[in-house]
């Protein structure tokens, strides 16, 4: 007890450094790609010409490629089958566009070919929306209602679903990128120095995943901390 009224938490701190690292994982891709947004492809391709011809090298034909915006709000829908590119992205000639746009195509590819892990994230969804959105309700319910040990593991439970998710994002994202990288570099779309900036655009977006994940672990962690020592006694 740090004065009157006051109580101090010490395991705010989890919380704390989950926020510091997904700040810096944000501003690391933001600076990046902006760094490398002003480098142009000798290829002259932009974004979208880019990914759709990586799609068509690939023999998908029912993928269509959209733009969107928003600022590297780029993502792949597979019930859709669209690959949505951002502003900064679907009409640009930088090697940064083109990483990007490769990355999303990376996304369609495994889709093609039924990649398991993208699979087991897509249809892992409802699960860890529903877990996310019901943990905080039931965790209080069971804590200052019910005084319930068994809600308050149900709501650990259903938190944990969000963490588990994350997890088996940082798979489908990296496999992407290494898609993404392999095909630039054997369709000779971008040249090995280009493939460079390229490489660092898609780890600094890697990060903000590694952050996330990260994030979710921690604040688990002080979740059971806080909860998982309240077996009521009877």
């Amino acid at each position: 007890m740090l004065g009157y009224g006051y109580y101090y938490d010490p395991t705010y701190i989890l919380v704390l450094i989950g926020a510091l690292l997904s700040l810096w994982a944000s501003a690391k891709v933001k600076s990046t790609y902006s760094r490398y947004a002003k480098v142009y492809s000798r290829s002259g391709l932009t974004g979208a010409e880019a990914a759709q011809q990586i799609l068509k090298n690939a023999g998908i034909y029912g993928v269509r490629v959209e733009h969107i915006s928003g600022n590297l709000t780029d993502h792949y829908d597979p019930k859709a089958k669209v690959l949505r590119l951002s502003d900064s992205v679907y009409g640009s000639r930088s090697v940064a566009a083109v990483g990007v746009a490769a990355h999303e195509c990376g996304h369609a590819i495994q889709d093609d070919v039924d990649y398991v892990p993208l699979r087991f994230r897509s249809a892992f969804v409802p699960v860890a929306n529903i877990g996310t959105q019901i943990a905080w309700p039931i965790l209080l319910v069971g804590l200052l209602f019910a005084r319930s040990y068994l809600l308050i593991q149900i709501g650990l439970l259903c938190f944990f679903f969000g963490v588990l998710f994350q997890l088996i994002t940082l798979p489908v994202e990296f496999n992407a990128s290494a898609r993404a990288v392999r095909i630039l570099e054997e369709t000779g779309m971008l040249d090995q120095e280009e493939l460079k900036g390229t490489r660092k655009v898609l780890s600094a977006a890697a990060m903000t995943y590694v952050a996330a994940a990260a994030a979710s672990i921690l604040s688990m962690l002080r979740l059971i901390l806080l909860f998982g020592g309240n077996r009521r006694r009877d």
